[in-house]
């Protein structure tokens, strides 16, 4: 039997390259970015039934009320029921679909004279419609399982047969075939993507499924530099640089741009900047910036990637290219075309985008380091390994068996730090770290140890915290400390969630999927897929990882002053989501004793202050010696499996996708507040 209210909207994957332009097979269709709905309408003598439901299976007909009159009155004449899948989306002035952001404002309007403390917009204000682009229903005819190129034929001919008001009542925009002229729309006008389907596609309710792609659009343009800000980690010279754009005479910020700087060019442009420098900011109005801001007089072009401007006319996810010495800055106007304002970016190929320089520039000095290591451990001799920075650490017993199968030393553990230190360290930088101690390797006893040792070696790095009753923590971020904890066998790195000097804010929570005796990884799969969905809806980027055992992590970078407390909070209330809608597989239940065999435990609770999880390329004390590996998401809807990232595999990956992670640590961070208000019905 066709139930509409329990129907969930088929969705598309991000593949890891962009699809084919030009491919028969397929067809093109804009990408919205509004409130997917499956809409419901049954034709009445007065006027027709309309019911609408959001991806969730969340009753949205009350919210857009002038999207349900337009598709009652269309209704009447209707022969039989039909169910329609869409986008519901908000129109600009010349009614064209709008960004999300502007949706937002109308999401709690029900009635033209609904009134709540904070001012709405009307729906004259702010009109929204109803894009139709695909017919699951006609009469009592169920086309699921019939070809999208056959169920848009049956669309197309309703909409024909059935005129409608063409603003507010719409069919969606496809070609087949050939996409570049859309695409080259999509460039100019700013739009989101494309949504790329396989002709002869079924509707596969409630799955993602790489039978429709989505295609990410990406612009670039000239901006000033008007500054710089600080550093932070790891990072030399500068953090971002502050860019603005000329409207007439005056300077108008436009954002920063923190990626895209290899090491040289950071000395390069540091060296540029320097004789620039000024006390007065360039731009018309002083920006508020994501770091300490430093001016320069708006003398340099950069060239610059971006995904979109917001709204705020502020870029959305920049890229730095280059300096354009081929433009004159008086040229650079850059003026925005507001698209979408997005907050998640459902998954990027960051693979592209990772640090390979840094990584690849750094194994000369690993060589280093690990031809030394192999020295005492051939010979079976403890030595004093000599730091790139000429300081010293003494290593005893490399030649120990650490994981008995596949054989792994102290001094395998010690060669695989060495060589992701650039990685690993920035991700514990100024964190305290909790040790779990493993002096007889994997098989053997393990105890955890919050205090430092005493005495540690001089330019390892310790602190006391203010209110702990633990008299000194040791502190991640140099690879001295890193190769200490190594020494004393301290197999993984377990750092907390927040830094010094913020102990009480955390900059991420993390959500830890933990199979129960009986569950398989795919099961874990499944439930990182569905967290993904959940943060999806919630406009949240999480970012996943192996845990370098059986489970997976997915962590979430927050805002500045964000508590443990709301951290905690939400990742419970994505946790519970999760587990209340796939009860078979997901639990929240906390009691070991009461979950179910073949179960995956969505654990929230490790997001208390001094709690700890593994870190991004952390090595693990698992049978395999594994390593939490970050992923993308593509992989995660992929079938990875945890063997395939060890201490012995996860060098050669890091050298051929780069640092994962790092936007990690780039991140804005969520606005947990205004996630939580999507959940307001």
């Amino acid at each position: 039997m066709f139930d509409a209210a329990k129907l969930r909207p088929m969705l598309a994957t991000l593949p890891a390259s962009d699809p084919s332009l030009a491919d028969p097979n397929l067809v093109y269709e804009p990408k919205y970015d509004g409130i997917r709905a499956i809409v419901l309408v049954e034709p009445g003598s007065a006027r027709a039934r309309v019911q609408m439901w959001s991806r969730l299976g969340n009753e949205k007909t009350r919210q857009f009320p002038e999207v349900v009159e337009v598709l009652e009155h269309w209704g009447r004449t209707l022969p039989g029921p039909v169910v329609l899948d869409g986008e519901i989306v908000a129109l600009d002035a010349e009614s064209r679909p709008a960004g999300f952001q502007r949706l937002q404002n109308r999401i709690h309007v029900k009635t033209p004279t609904y009134r709540s403390s904070k001012p709405q917009p009307s729906r004259e204000e702010q009109p929204t419609a109803f894009i139709a682009f695909d017919l699951l229903r006609h009469q009592e005819e169920d086309l699921r399982s019939r070809p999208l190129i056959e169920r848009r034929r049956a669309l197309e001919a309703l909409f024909e047969q059935f005129p409608r008001d063409d603003r507010q009542l719409r069919m969606s925009e496809q070609v087949a075939g050939d996409g570049h002229q859309l695409y080259e729309r999509a460039k100019s006008e700013g739009w989101e993507g494309l949504l790329v389907k396989h002709a002869r596609s079924p509707y596969r309710d409630g799955r993602r499924s790489p039978e429709w792609q989505k295609m990410k659009i990406l612009q670039q343009d000239e901006f000033m530099v008007g500054g710089w800000t600080e550093p932070k980690g790891t990072r030399a010279r500068f953090g971002s640089l502050v860019l603005g754009a000329w409207r007439g005479d005056t300077l108008v910020h436009v954002g920063e741009v923190g990626t895209g700087f290899n090491g040289a060019e950071l000395e390069r442009l540091w060296t540029v900047l320097q004789p620039l420098a000024t006390e007065v900011s360039p731009f018309a109005t002083k920006p508020r910036t994501m770091g300490r801001p430093h001016w320069v007089k708006p003398k340099l072009v950069a060239q610059v990637r971006f995904s979109e401007w917001t709204d705020e006319e502020r870029l959305r996810h920049p890229t730095y290219l280059g300096l354009r010495d081929d433009k004159r800055p008086s040229q650079v106007t850059s003026a925005p075309r507001p698209v979408p304002d997005r907050t998640q970016e459902k998954d990027k190929a960051r693979a592209k985008s990772g640090n390979k320089a840094a990584f690849a520039g750094w194994q000369a000095e690993a060589a280093r380091l690990t031809e030394q290591l192999d020295d005492f451990e051939s010979r079976r001799k403890n030595g004093r390994l000599q730091l790139p920075d000429g300081d010293t650490l003494e290593i005893t017993n490399p030649h120990k068996v650490f994981w008995p199968e596949p054989a792994y030393t102290k001094g395998d553990l010690l060669r695989f730090y060495a060589r992701v230190a650039p990685l690993i360290l920035p991700v514990v930088d100024e964190r305290p770290l909790v040790m779990k101690r493993l002096p007889n390797g994997v098989h053997g006893e393990a105890f955890y140890q919050h205090r430092a040792p005493e005495p540690v070696p001089s330019g390892v790095r310790v602190a006391t915290l203010p209110d702990d009753d633990v008299p000194a923590r040791l502190i991640g971020g140099e690879l001295k400390t890193l190769l200490y904890m190594t020494q004393i066998a301290s197999i993984s790195m377990d750092p907390w969630f927040s830094r010094l000097p913020a102990l009480d804010h955390p900059d991420q929570v993390a959500i830890d999927l933990d199979p129960q005796p009986g569950a398989t990884f795919a099961q874990i799969l499944d439930v990182a897929r569905w967290v993904f969905d959940e943060l999806d809806r919630l406009g949240v980027t999480g970012y996943p990882k192996t845990s370098g055992s059986e489970g997976l992590h997915i962590f979430i970078p927050l805002e500045d002053q964000t508590s443990y407390e709301a951290g905690m909070l939400f990742c419970q209330i994505v946790a519970t989501l999760v587990a209340s809608k796939h009860p078979k597989v997901a639990t929240v239940e906390r009691a070991v004793r009461k979950r179910k065999n073949g179960t995956v435990y969505v654990d929230y609770l490790q997001n208390i202050q001094g709690k700890t999880l593994a870190c991004a390329y952390s090595a693990r004390a698992s049978a395999f010696a594994g390593v939490s590996a970050p992923l993308t998401w593509d992989e995660v809807f992929g079938d990875p499996k945890p063997q395939d990232f060890t201490i012995a595999s996860m060098p050669d990956r890091l050298a051929a996708v780069g640092d994962l992670w790092e936007a990690t640590r780039t991140s804005k961070g969520a606005d947990l507040e205004r996630a939580i208000e999507k959940l307001q019905p």
